[in-house]
């Protein structure tokens, strides 16, 4: 059977539960494995997502599950992108509950992991949050498909979404398809507030005719979508690798101004 919850369209069967490894057959049925499965829960600032033209200054609460349909090596959340974390089940009214009890909280992060393969219970809260004037953001890799995410971007108020190359080849060697994840940010711009983040990661991405491809491809999108330009530290299969330079970051930050509104270095 297909999972159709993103473009990898993998073959469930014979034990193979996808490349995100959340998928199995059940009574004929494609189910996910992590429904539910909170691995991190936390209130976050929003600047945190990040987000910064979306209420600045409050805070979210932010759920995470496990499993990710990408493979960086450099994951700053291995252990839970991996399904190595451990988790708690939480239905989507528990998580409503327990956003509704917070004071000052405004809604809902679906973050650490990516939330879209986690499509089917992110719907079911997000639907279930509107009706309670809570907002929903999701802070995802955008690869998914895009009949699915047209079912749940109606209930999404604001995205960050990552966009780590603009060479379709480095995308593929990763797990990514470089056209899916641009067409993610083209229609979440026309219906929610939407930031975007590339981490500068040298040997991967630090090239400057590359940030300066990315910044003129975001811009014909729209030139007011945020870019946040990020530094890369050690983490997952890349700790004995160094981190990027300061001066990198604010020189790819530089470049990527002369195309776009708002870029934020981190």
């Amino acid at each position: 059977m297909i999972c159709n919850n993103c473009p990898h369209k993998c073959d469930i069967k014979n034990g193979f539960n996808g490349i995100c490894k959340t998928r199995d057959i059940k009574d004929g049925k494609i189910i996910s494995l992590n429904y539910g499965k909170v691995t991190s829960l936390a209130l976050d600032p929003i600047e945190k997502k990040p987000l910064k033209h979306f209420m600045p200054g409050s805070y979210i609460l932010s759920a995470g599950f496990w499993g990710c349909n990408l493979r960086c090596p450099w994951c700053q959340n291995d252990s839970i992108s991996r399904g190595l974390a451990r988790s708690v089940y939480i239905s989507p009214e528990e998580l409503v509950k327990k956003a509704l009890f917070i004071k000052n909280n405004i809604g809902i992060a679906y973050t650490y992991n990516e939330p879209l393969i986690s499509l089917d219970y992110v719907k079911e809260t997000a639907e279930l949050a509107q009706k309670h004037d809570l907002k929903n953001v999701l802070v995802t890799n955008g690869m998914v498909d895009q009949d699915a995410f047209s079912e749940l971007i109606p209930f999404v108020d604001a995205l960050n979404i990552d966009l780590k190359t603009i060479n379709p080849q480095k995308y593929k060697s990763i797990g990514g398809d470089l056209e899916a994840i641009l067409k993610t940010i083209e229609i979440s711009s026309k219906r929610a507030h939407v930031e975007t983040t590339t981490l500068i990661v040298p040997g991967f991405n630090d090239d400057e005719k590359e940030m300066k491809e990315l910044a003129k491809t975001l811009s014909s999108i729209d030139k007011d979508i945020v870019l946040h330009v990020t530094r890369f530290f050690p983490a997952g299969e890349m700790k004995n690798s160094k981190p990027t330079s300061v001066q990198a970051v604010y020189a790819f930050a530089e470049i990527a101004r002369k195309y776009l509104n708002y870029v934020y270095e981190s």
